[in-house]
């Protein structure tokens, strides 16, 4: 009855304020604290799903956008409406109170008002500002956005009073504004404004970023239909030859649609791969931002050697400077970008010469790759949320109704009533912090497991039942992602979620044994620890003390190349026996009663005595699991 209440909001899109109802309708009512406490929780749980659910909508109507931008594009007609239509789908999404587009008069050293939506004034429709001075020219300056969340006291930027009188008559007063930009050419900015105090984030910047991408390929497309257009008419003698680019042309909006389509069907890289392969033939390499692998289409080829993976990765950077592909030998290298992130390359290799209008597919390729590489990336963070939230539930250990938490594991593909084990990872530098997370978030993805990030480890609750070999295989593939050693501790299998926090501190003591012996950088669960994992604990000095206990006789073994150390745990193995000592050792019984006397000289001769046989013994079976 809770939750249907609490659907019930949900399904007509209530306020926030709504969902107190419940609660208020229940203390009038005289209901016990047992059952407001389940409204509450009920509320705040029904209350996350609601933001979720507003992030998700939010995200849909700006991935809708920057589709139809893109089909705009690809059936460019008229300049005018297409910057138009950009500037009021930028005024829409950031739920801005104007919004506007300027371009830059390089002869003149300004860039000038070319498209606004939303201006009032005619004074700041006219505004032509000179390069450095607002923040607009500011942007058209150095090619970096700005943001502002009061324009008229932000002393960051150079203020002339004709520019200030004509956002002062605008009523503006928080500013974003974004570079347009044809490779390192600025050609203009795209602008976000409020006439409240308001600041933009990141996603906001990110978000004008891509629309300012797809302005300037507006314009660059025009330019180039007009270039064409020119040529028709002053060229008549050379018009197989403009027939041939118009051709070509129209054979990069059909390959952009083709593309656009496939990223509305719900396709990936593969499909956008495949389209651009069947129109320009050869292979085409999807890298990341790393230079790692992602996908390959088109003929069979041998993969890129490390010496042509390196000359890639420096071709990439130079592509991403110019905006445009980039010839390495057989190899035509186009950069995927989105503002001021590198988010992959694409290498197409073919033996044949590419086209200009070609390398425009290939651009455009990359350009639509960008799209789905962050709609995925938005994707896999919305949905690592969630699954880092559920995670949280089952280690904080919390009285929650475990049915309940077995159905929002199935939401996410994760079976809770399978045996599962549960991990802890260590690492290094806080630096690493967010990558680690995110590596965590998509392997757990895979494997159809949970993560979170936790302070500073990394917890995963994977299925499976062999916990050390677990441990070892996250504690390698983390560490590679890293760069740098990963240390796991494990623990399980658990059945059900009632078990997972006691797992939890389980695996978190094996990582502290495992650092403690020295053995970072490994995987681990307890039972491949013994005794060792009880006797462990934060702030133990191991390599301390095995020098207090068997410094000397290590010390004297390394100096001398002796076996004192072996002879010592013969000896306690064998039960204190001369005898047995030497049969294990293979050696004489006077070459034993020697190499003790030796060892009483070097520990002292109460070396035998009850306690500290008992540190000798422990000290011999810690030197051994170090090493």
């Amino acid at each position: 009855m809770t939750c249907g209440v609490f659907l019930e909001l949900l399904a007509r899109e209530a306020s926030p304020v709504e969902f107190e109802g419940p609660l208020v309708q229940a203390r009038a009512q005289g209901a016990s604290a047992s059952v407001l406490a389940e409204l509450e929780a009920a509320k705040l749980a029904a209350l996350r799903v609601r933001a979720i659910m507003r992030r998700h909508a939010r995200r849909e109507t700006e991935l809708a956008a920057l589709f139809d931008t893109a089909g705009d594009l690809a059936g460019l007609r008229d300049l005018d409406a297409v910057l138009e239509a950009i500037t009021r789908r930028a005024r829409r999404l950031l739920s801005a109170d104007i919004a506007y587009l300027t371009l830059n008069d390089d002869e003149r050293g300004e860039t000038y008002m070319r498209v606004t939506d939303g201006s009032v004034s005619a004074a700041f429709r006219r505004l032509r500002l000179p390069m450095g001075t607002g923040l607009v020219g500011l942007v058209a300056q150095t090619a970096m956005p700005y943001t502002s969340a009061h324009y008229l006291g932000d002393e960051q930027f150079r203020h002339r009073g004709f520019i200030d009188s004509a956002v002062a008559e605008e009523g503006i007063v928080a500013i974003l504004g974004v570079p347009m930009r044809l490779g390192s050419r600025v050609i203009g900015v795209l602008t976000a404004a409020n006439r409240s105090e308001r600041p933009f984030d990141q996603e906001e910047v990110a978000l004008l970023g891509s629309l300012a991408a797809h302005a300037a390929v507006a314009i660059d497309n025009a330019r180039l239909l007009e270039e064409t257009q020119t040529a028709l008419e002053e060229l008549s003698a050379a018009n197989e030859v403009i027939k041939a680019r118009s051709a070509a042309v129209e054979q990069a909006a059909r390959a952009h649609d083709r593309m656009t389509a496939v990223v509305v069907r719900g396709g990936g890289v593969e499909d956008v791969g495949a389209v651009v392969t069947e129109l320009l033939g050869g292979t085409l390499h999807v890298l990341d931002a790393d230079g790692r692998h992602l996908a390959t289409t088109g003929t069979e080829s041998a993969a890129l050697s490390d010496e042509e993976l390196s000359g890639v990765m420096a071709s990439a950077h130079s592509a991403r400077a110019q905006g445009r592909t980039v010839r390495r030998g057989d190899l035509w290298i186009a950069s995927v970008t989105t503002g001021d992130e590198m988010l992959g390359t694409l290498v197409l290799r073919t033996a044949d010469e590419v086209s200009g209008a070609d390398q425009r597919i290939l651009e455009r390729a990359a350009l639509v790759t960008a799209l789905l590489v962050l709609f995925q990336r938005s994707v896999t963070e919305a949905e690592g949320r969630v699954r880092g939230e559920l995670l949280d539930d089952l280690l904080s250990d919390r009285r929650t109704d475990a049915d309940t938490l077995i159905v929002r594991a199935r939401r996410v593909n994760v079976d809770l009533t399978a045996p599962h084990v549960l991990l802890c990872a260590r690492y290094e530098s806080h630096d690493h912090r967010q990558r680690a997370a995110f590596w965590a978030s998509s392997f757990a993805a895979v494997e159809h497991g949970l993560a979170a990030a936790r302070g500073d480890e990394i917890v995963l609750l994977l299925p499976g039942e062999r916990a050390g070999d677990t441990a070892r295989r996250v504690a390698k593939e983390l560490g590679a992602s890293l760069g740098r050693p990963a240390t796991v501790g494990a623990a399980g299998p658990v059945d059900g979620p009632s078990g997972i926090a006691a797992a939890h501190l389980e695996a978190r003591r094996c990582a502290d044994a495992l650092l403690a012996l020295g053995r970072r950088g490994d995987g681990a669960g307890s039972s491949e620890l013994g005794f060792v994992g009880l006797l462990i604990g934060d702030g133990r000095d191991v390599p301390g003390f095995l020098d207090g206990t068997l410094g000397p006789v290590l010390g004297y073994d390394e100096r001398r190349g002796t076996a004192l150390v072996r002879t010592l745990d013969a000896y306690f193995g064998s039960g204190g026996s001369l005898s047995r000592t030497a049969e294990r050792l293979h050696i004489h019984v006077n070459t034993v009663s020697q190499r003790l006397d030796r060892i009483a000289r070097l520990l002292g001769e109460d070396w035998q005595s009850p306690e500290r046989a008992l540190e000798l013994q422990l000290a011999l079976r810690l030197h051994r699991l170090s090493r």
